[in-house]
């Protein structure tokens, strides 16, 4: 669904300038955006528009998206960096 263009662009996005950011978005990215289902690669590109605060928030579980999709995506990025 999406280019080696789109791709690059997204991988862009992924710097955030924020380290603890960084740390988790490019290398999800690069490593897992194209296995995820269609539906959550749209969350993911969804999530990039989220301020870095927000992401920050959520990925250190101080807080929580109020939107379930936002959510979903999240999820998908802790578990992966922190399996069971």
């Amino acid at each position: 669904m999406y280019s080696d263009d789109d791709i690059r662009r997204l991988t862009w996005q992924c710097r955030r300038g924020m380290l603890e950011l960084d740390v988790l978005l490019v290398p999800f990215m690069e490593e897992a955006f194209a296995e995820l289902p269609v539906e959550d690669q749209t969350r993911f590109v969804k999530l990039l528009d989220s301020e870095d605060q927000d992401l920050f928030m959520w990925f250190m579980q101080r807080s929580e998206p109020e939107d379930p999709d936002t959510q979903r995506i999240v999820n998908i990025i802790l578990e992966r960096v922190q399996p069971d």
